[in-house]
């Protein structure tokens, strides 16, 4: 064969393999789309946009894969009831595109409040609300002499409770409410690194007055008996991050589901749990892990020694609160009884 001919051959063949690659991109990309997913659906109340990512994916954290830029739409993470969905053939690939909805509002003589459009939730906003708002993370060595603390309730009683007034002893925010917490669980790495020390909060208080370091209270709510040496720091305010968007982290992260906050074993769907990565790993609210259960222990058949079999993927979870070492998170998926030592890593594309 000539050499013309061997580089015609060769141009030949690099077309053939350049064609099949991208057919085989097409189809992969095609493979992500449920079969049963809509060609357009209308965003309702009380849709999340995991929800929403899954009746078109498999994989709801492939979410941003699907959108097409639109010009139009600031955000288009940021969606509303009324909004519709449209899913297209862009160029062989699956593409997702918006339309606004419109909302008609009929004039009257009268004055009419119309309220206000809010984004639909990344994850059930009813969930998390309560949890952000009862539990907080103290990062690095927890170092409780250094922090407010209870000395008394009125009187010298050693238990207080809403209404009751109280005194602390410490640096208080004056003319603020401020919140009373207990230590709940310490987070160590493998190597006994402290990661952070997990905080639940007891009540909250109204500022008095204060004499020298003593501050008097009064107590307006709690959950709990406030008890002398609880904790007393600023109020946090719960907010869940509604720009937020299921999504896998870039690089390839491992670690484990290290905790449950009240202490529950096996975990569910819908359940947050604390994960021992954390923004110093490159973790983002939004950020989704696949969790996989360490494979059984078996002794091999010929030599009797012990094997252990591969991991399983046993759900997912997609983190709502960073800290720089550990992060909240909830369970979105359940194959099976999760546990606290479980795997978590970064799901494959």
């Amino acid at each position: 064969m000539e050499v013309g001919q061997r580089r015609r051959y060769g141009a030949g063949w690099w077309l053939i393999g350049a064609l099949t690659l991208l057919i085989s991109l097409e189809v992969g990309a095609w493979e992500r789309i449920r079969d049963s997913a809509p060609e357009r659906y209308t965003v309702v109340e009380g849709d999340t946009l995991w929800d929403i990512a899954g009746r078109f994916l498999h994989a709801p954290w492939q979410w941003p894969d699907l959108w097409q830029a639109n010009p139009a739409i600031r955000n288009p993470h940021l969606i509303y009831p009324g909004d519709v969905l449209t899913l297209s053939d862009c160029k062989g690939a699956p593409c997702l595109s918006l339309s606004r909805g419109q909302r008609v509002v009929t004039l009257s003589p009268k004055m009419r409040a119309v309220p206000r459009r809010e984004a639909i939730a990344p994850i059930d906003a009813s969930i998390i609300r309560p949890f952000l708002r009862d539990h907080r993370i103290v990062e690095g060595d927890f170092v409780e002499d250094a922090m407010a603390y209870v000395v008394a309730g009125d009187q010298g009683r050693l238990i207080s409770g809403a209404g009751d007034s109280l005194y602390v002893r410490g640096q208080v925010p004056r003319q603020e409410d401020v919140g009373i917490y207990r230590p709940a669980d310490t987070y160590t790495a493998n190597d006994g690194t402290v990661l952070g020390t997990e905080l639940i909060k007891i009540g909250e208080a109204r500022y008095l007055r204060a004499e020298e370091d003593i501050t008097q209270l009064r107590v307006i709510s709690a959950n709990q008996e406030i008890r002398n040496n609880d904790l007393v720091l600023p109020l946090e305010t719960p907010r869940l991050d509604n720009d937020m968007v299921p999504r896998a982290p870039r690089n390839a992260l491992s670690g484990s589901l290290i905790g449950v906050p009240g202490g529950v074993r096996f975990i569910g769907r819908l359940q947050v749990v604390t994960i021992d990565l954390g923004t110093l790993d490159g973790v983002q609210a939004g950020h989704v892990f696949q969790i996989a259960q360490q494979g059984k222990v078996i002794n091999d058949p010929r030599s009797q020694a012990p094997l252990t079999l591969p991991s399983e993927a046993a759900g997912t979870l997609m983190v709502f609160t960073p800290y720089d070492r550990v992060s909240y998170a909830l369970v979105m998926e359940a194959s099976r009884v999760l546990e606290v030592g479980d795997r978590v890593r970064t799901p494959p594309r």
